[in-house]
């Protein structure tokens, strides 16, 4: 059986990417900040008939917290298969740039972007083990330079200014990533779920989380042909 952790998995679209992943018959870790309420949700998995899931304890925007989940993983599993990058923040709104706190510029980067390559780099050697390692970093068409700058971009996302920033510095660490590791059997993208309704956005999207979570399983299940260093949406590719 493989091994996904799925950060920020306890709830939302995280909590249904770790139930579809374990549905599929994968062995998921739901990286949780709060490892009681990581507990809940693997109770509440549990109680639904899905036995192949464990919580785990870990902070993606503290390195010491990063390092023990990576211990504690190294101490179950010798191979990890799959990481989905999925804890996030959006921060409060509205983020118009020239009046943004500082404060909350670095807040969103913290977890967003700084997070996710603490989390990587940290799960590396378990990663490197795995016979066709899939990591999956979840962002959003916000953090598309080429979607913000068209003609028929979305107005409300000028909410989102601070948000929209950390997720393309992720995508540019989506690549710079995949071109590290070009040449071997890493499969390394960047994917959207599209608009969610989560607490991320006071729950205004209009897809389900399960929904959303679909287009990120489909990536982290992606076959030794899948894509590398690309951007995706249900729809398909998504332009940087």
């Amino acid at each position: 059986m493989k091994n996904v952790l799925v950060t920020g998995a306890n709830k939302g679209i995280g909590f249904e990417v770790a139930k579809q992943m374990a549905e599929l018959g994968y062995h998921v870790f739901l990286g949780c900040r709060d490892l009681h309420k990581g507990l809940e949700s693997v109770d509440q998995l549990k109680e639904s008939g899905i036995s192949a899931v464990e919580a785990l304890e870990i902070d993606v925007s503290d390195l010491s917290s990063v390092h023990n989940a990576a211990s504690t993983l190294a101490s179950k599993i010798d191979v990890l298969d799959i990481l989905i990058n999925n804890a996030g923040t959006a921060g409060p709104q509205p983020q118009n740039i020239s009046q943004c706190d500082i404060s909350v510029v670095k807040e969103l980067f913290e977890t967003n972007v700084f997070g996710v390559i603490q989390t990587t780099q940290a799960m590396i050697p378990l990663l490197e083990k795995a016979s066709q390692p899939v990591i999956v970093n979840v962002s959003s068409e916000v953090g598309s330079l080429t979607m913000q700058t068209s003609e028929s971009r979305n107005p409300n996302w000028d909410l989102y200014h601070v948000y929209g920033s950390t997720k393309t510095a992720l995508n540019a660490f989506t690549i710079a990533f995949a071109n590290e590791f070009k040449n071997s059997k890493f499969k390394i993208n960047s994917v959207t779920p599209g608009y969610t309704a989560t607490d991320l956005n006071g729950f205004a999207g209009f897809k389900t989380a399960a929904e959303g979570a679909k287009p990120i399983v489909k990536l982290a299940t992606i076959g030794s042909e899948g894509p590398t260093g690309k951007f995706f949406r249900e729809e398909g590719e998504v332009p940087w």
